[in-house]
């Protein structure tokens, strides 16, 4: 199919949580900045900078997700408000948990139970699948994969998405694609004050190592370590086969760059393709954001230390990923987390945090124990991957187009 032809959807998906005076309860999913209901948000400022686009031919997709299932009517009333308020000229479709257990209804009426379990709006990397899959259902070749605390500034940047997905370029195909965001301050660095634990934990330096040479070098397309899933372009010969592991809880974006490796899709980076990014403060720990990354890079290691020879699978070394995230997927990773946790730790104390400094030093145990998975994440990963592959082969067939306006709302 000509690039030209390509339809193109952007999905947007949009965290809200209980309102203020309330906040976070025991057992409500936990995402890093929610909107409170009774708080205005960031959505409506999304929206309204897609005015500045230049090119509109796209659909869009705003999925409402809720931290609690009690509040979902809630949430799902509260968007589709600011979708009618901040109405632009995009044909926009909305979704939201009622419209997922429709989905699932729809599904297991034609004998596909097994794939339901797939569909689901709890948790990051499910949440990414579903802005992979509704394009899907909508007979769509491209996802644009946004954050609902982002602003477009770029008025072509739709045509820099064209450049290049679905195309040949120096011999490869282009099905993934991430740019870059731009932070408040204009950079593209990440920008935290520098602590002496860093020194044994330099993620933000090796973010930013990798992000110079994606937007300092040239070309323009290179082949990438890491990816934004706020600024995410994918083509449906990858979303079609390759899906979000569910099974990591942080960094998902850059572990479908990982899987997607592994079932021979390379990821590119697009230094001309920028977003603004705009996120409320974050208030979590240090000890907090450590043990984050513990699990997740565990859990990634694991998964490409266990691959193994199978048809159609190319082996990805945390080498191929550095500086970033490959500097913390090797076999030395525990003695770099001993040695900031421990460090961390006497940082606590001298400011008489016992709390603080307790939980970091738990951090060490965790990495030696909790997150280490108890099966095979490549396995696992593998199996997820057929039955993907036959949920996205069940709906290119069309079987649920009949019940399409209970499945998504297009918004009038």
């Amino acid at each position: 199919m000509d690039n030209d032809s390509l339809k193109f959807t952007m999905v947007i998906p949009t965290y809200w949580s209980r309102e203020s005076s309330i906040g976070w309860m025991e057992g409500d999913d936990i995402y890093d900045h929610p909107t409170p209901l009774d708080v205005e948000g960031t959505l409506a400022r999304t929206l309204k900078s897609i005015d500045i686009l230049k090119d509109k031919d796209f659909n869009l997709i705003v999925i409402a997700i809720s931290t609690s299932k009690d509040i979902e009517r809630l949430v799902e009333d509260k968007v589709k408000t600011i979708l009618r308020e901040c109405s632009c000229d995009i044909e926009t479709y909305f979704f939201a948990p009622s419209h997922q257990s429709n989905l699932k209804s729809s599904i297991i009426e034609k004998g596909k139970k097994d794939y339901s379990s797939l569909l689901s709006l709890h948790g990051y990397s499910n949440i990414r699948n579903m802005c992979i899959f509704l394009p899907h259902v909508l007979g769509s070749d491209v996802a644009i994969l946004i954050d609902d605390d982002e602003i477009f500034e770029d008025p072509h940047y739709i045509k820099k998405v064209r450049d290049f997905i679905g195309k040949n370029i120096d011999g490869e195909m282009i099905y993934g694609i991430t740019g870059h965001v731009i932070n408040p301050d204009g950079n593209y660095k990440v920008k935290k004050k520098f602590q002496p634990w860093m020194k044994y934990w330099p993620k933000n330096e090796k973010m930013n190592e990798t992000f110079d040479n994606i937007v300092r070098k040239q070309p323009r397309l290179k082949k990438a370590s890491l990816a934004l899933g706020g600024n995410m372009v994918i083509h449906k010969n990858l979303f079609s086969t390759v899906p979000f592991d569910p099974n990591i809880t942080r960094g998902e974006d850059t572990d479908f760059l990982i899987n997607a490796r592994m079932l021979g899709f390379n990821f590119f980076s697009d230094n001309k393709l920028t977003i603004k990014h705009l996120p409320p403060q974050k208030s979590h720990p240090s000890w907090m954001r450590i043990r984050e990354d513990i699990y997740r890079f565990i859990y990634e290691r694991a998964k490409i230390t266990g691959q193994k020879e199978m048809n159609g699978i190319i082996r990805v070394d945390s080498t191929d990923l550095e500086p970033y995230p490959g500097y913390f997927l090797g076999e030395d990773l525990e003695e770099k987390i001993e040695d900031a946790c421990k460090l961390l730790s006497e940082e606590y104390l001298s400011k008489g945090d016992i709390h603080g400094s307790n939980e970091v030093l738990r951090n060490i145990t965790i990495a030696k124990l909790d997150a280490v998975p108890n099966f095979d994440p490549f396995i696992k990963f593998c199996i997820l991957q057929k039955k993907w592959k036959g949920l996205m082969d069940f709906i290119e067939k069309g079987s649920c187009k009949s019940n399409m306006p209970k499945i998504i709302t297009r918004m009038e």
